[in-house]
């Protein structure tokens, strides 16, 4: 296993391809969630676990579907897998910690729902990654989804606390302005060669 490649697929989760602020995938969570830090941390970790999980668990299904010659099923399938999985993320959060539970609401399940997770499963398959870069570009496209929502939600809190906004900027514009400055940002990130 090369680490190169390994830090590469990493890097490149987490900055140069971010789900949220350069493949606009997840947005639905990450402007829902981010208005508080807690939450937007709880969503966060919440979807690095259901994207390695969903990498890891989505790879044998790939296998077994490509020697059953059946890869047209493979959206079919890796959504009922990311389903059961967030059904289980679920459970175990009403469980285990039943306020960030309370506090992700409705946003919770959303992540059934959410594209970055299956667009992660997808790329995958897309890529050709193995087993180990799978899993790797799953967790690192968690924590990239993780440092775009904590960055926002910060923004959003101080936002909260100015009183010299334009009143046709109050409220989502604004925050829908931040994301668009956020992205550009991330965009100069498309450049970076870090192997020459």
């Amino acid at each position: 296993m090369d680490w190169k490649n390994l830090l590469t697929i990493a890097l490149g989760a987490i900055l140069v391809n971010n789900f949220i602020l350069v493949q606009f995938l997840g947005c639905c969570p990450f402007l829902g969630v981010s208005k508080k830090m807690d939450t937007a941390v709880g969503m966060g970790f919440a979807v690095i676990f259901v994207m390695g999980l969903a990498s890891a668990l989505c790879y044998p299904v790939n296998l077994l579907l490509e020697s059953l010659d059946m890869e047209f099923m493979q959206t079919v399938t890796f959504i009922l897998v990311i389903a059961a999985l967030v059904q289980f993320v679920e459970m175990f959060l009403q469980k285990t910690i039943p306020s960030l539970y309370e506090a992700l609401g409705v946003y919770l399940p959303l992540i059934t729902t959410n594209c970055a997770v299956l667009g992660v499963v997808l790329l995958n398959v897309q890529e050709h990654y193995n087993f180990i870069e799978s899993v790797v570009y799953g967790v690192t496209g968690g924590v990239g989804f993780l440092l775009a929502i904590v960055l926002f939600a910060s923004v959003r809190e101080r936002i909260a606390l100015v009183s010299e906004i334009p009143k046709c900027f109050e409220g989502f514009p604004i925050a829908l302005i931040t994301a668009g400055l956020m992205a550009l940002a991330f965009g100069g990130f498309s450049g970076l060669d870090i192997w020459r």
